[in-house]
């Protein structure tokens, strides 16, 4: 195909967005409305994603030592916990510290004011890189001589994992359904011009034009209502996520909620708001103009 030919299917496909400016319009809203929502959705689900495995990172378990051992033998089994794979961090707490926080927790209860250091045991206090291998590696921390007892919320771990399964399956569904309804009404647009130009699709047909000649002006179209939809989208949800810190900010009874900034998403919604417009916009006006080079 000749350059020139190129540029006048490139302006015939712009200016078919004009020519029905009221559904290139609806097309780009809906675009822009499905969009903004995936983009809402996933950066939800990213900073709920964070929070989730920031909590999940303080599920202790606690090792107790041997009580016959002494302070020294229980540093040589933290070092040796420290060594394991799958070790977040490893702390020992030894019985006079341990007595501090028994004390503190139990301050004005005369019935546990006779307890002493003696009375307690060494621990080592351990988080987990990951806490779906948590079985695995208490049974390897298990296996260290001088442990005596392991204390492990596995009902914790199991909720903690449950939620992130949950979030990223919802998300997903999300994503999928708002792509189909943007793809769906770019379509129907795309449909509706070449509707109106059936008759000029059928004369370039018999006069020899090809497939992609034909073609070409409705893929540019779609592909500017779709890339022009994930642009507004883009910049729409930069605003919307930047005021809502804004408000979380402002708001002291909602500073459990710790969102990243804007900027750590940049380059992947980016990527994503380009994909998308990229896919609803060439998918939806390629697969329309099917039924109509049947001539």
């Amino acid at each position: 195909m000749k350059i020139n030919n190129i540029g006048y299917l490139v302006k015939e496909g712009i200016r078919g967005i004009f020519l029905h400016g009221f559904m290139s319009f609806a097309a780009v809203c809906v675009t822009v409305a499905c969009l903004l929502i995936v983009g809402s959705f996933s950066c939800l689900t990213y900073n709920v994603s964070i929070m989730v495995e920031d909590l999940n990172k303080t599920n202790e378990i606690l090792v107790y030592v041997d009580e016959t051992l002494s302070y020294s033998q229980a540093q040589t089994i933290e070092s040796k916990i420290r060594q394991l794979e799958n070790i977040n961090e490893a702390n020992l707490v030894s019985r006079e510290e341990a007595l501090e926080d028994f004390i503190a927790d139990h301050q004005g209860d005369s019935a546990f004011s006779g307890v002493e250091a003696a009375d307690l045991r060494h621990r080592v206090v351990v988080t987990l890189e990951n806490n779906d291998l948590m079985e695995q590696t208490v049974e390897q921390i298990r296996r260290i001589n001088g442990v005596a007892k392991i204390n492990a919320a596995y009902e914790l771990a199991e909720g903690f994992a449950t939620l992130e399964n949950i979030l990223h399956i919802a998300s997903l569904a999300v994503i999928a359904v708002l792509l189909v309804v943007s793809l769906l009404i770019i379509s129907n647009t795309v449909k509706l011009a070449m509707y109106d130009r059936r008759d000029e699709i059928a004369i370039m047909k018999m006069v020899g034009a090809t497939n992609g000649f034909i073609r070409l002006p409705y893929v540019v179209e779609g592909f500017t209502l779709g890339m022009t939809g994930a642009a507004a989208a883009f910049g729409l949800e930069w605003l919307l996520y930047n005021w809502l810190l804004d408000r979380l900010a402002e708001a002291d009874t909602l500073q459990l909620f710790s969102f990243v900034p804007f900027e750590e998403l940049l380059i992947p919604m980016v990527a994503v708001f380009a994909a998308a417009g990229l896919f609803v916009g060439v998918v939806g006006s390629w697969t329309s103009i099917r039924k109509f080079m049947d001539v």
